[in-house]
């Protein structure tokens, strides 16, 4: 059987349990699926009927182009259809927001209204978390952010939306998005979530 020919759909593998130590009580379910917008993709999951330990991961195994998508965006573009995969980096430049995917990032598929209200839920959690200890300037920073969020939304506002993908599984699906190629040193530059390995370097 060569490597193109395994299929991980609904594979059951069993391991020792990291949290509570249990022998074989780590149940590891693999599957393959078909996600619009991401292509193939392998989820994963882990569950533990000693300890109830739980995990979850997706990763895609397609790697396309690496490719950047901008697209102004106001209240006419809050309906535009975001597809933003596990390894892309969502930015508003103007405001100073970026979301760089970590060890745990998963893709979804939302619009643009929907990416302002986790951008706008974001600095709200910053807000919180600093608590009476934040600075004036800090604080007022963020409210402001708010403010041009909420009127981008209202119609009052416009600003640049960009979406960085190292392995071209995102997509900003609007006629007037720019879609453009990155060069190698630029996608080298963006993170990726996880471990990655250049061939090129391996001896």
């Amino acid at each position: 059987m060569t490597e193109g020919d395994i299929n991980f759909n609904n594979e059951i593998m069993y391991s020792d349990c990291p949290v509570c130590g249990g022998e074989k009580t780590l149940e590891v379910t693999n599957r393959t699926d078909n996600i619009p917008y991401f292509g193939d993709i392998l989820e994963t999951s882990v569950s533990c009927k000693s300890c109830g330990y739980q995990s979850s991961d997706s990763i895609s195994l397609e790697h396309n182009d690496p490719v950047r998508y901008t697209l102004t965006i106001d209240d006419s573009k809050l309906n535009t259809r975001v597809a933003k995969s596990q390894t892309a980096t969502v930015t508003i430049p103007e405001l100073g927001l970026k979301v760089e995917p970590g060890p745990k990032s998963q893709g979804y598929v939302s619009n643009v209204e929907g990416i302002l209200n986790r951008f706008e839920s974001a600095v709200i959690r910053a807000i919180k978390l600093e608590g009476e200890e934040i600075p004036y300037e800090v604080r007022e920073n963020a409210l402001n952010i708010i403010d041009y969020l909420s009127k981008i939304k209202i119609g009052e506002l416009s600003t640049l939306l960009v979406i960085e993908d190292p392995f071209g599984n995102s997509v900003i699906d609007d006629d007037d998005a720019q879609k453009e190629l990155l060069k190698q040193e630029e996608a080298d530059k963006l993170q990726t979530g996880f471990t990655t390995i250049d061939q090129n370097e391996v001896e």
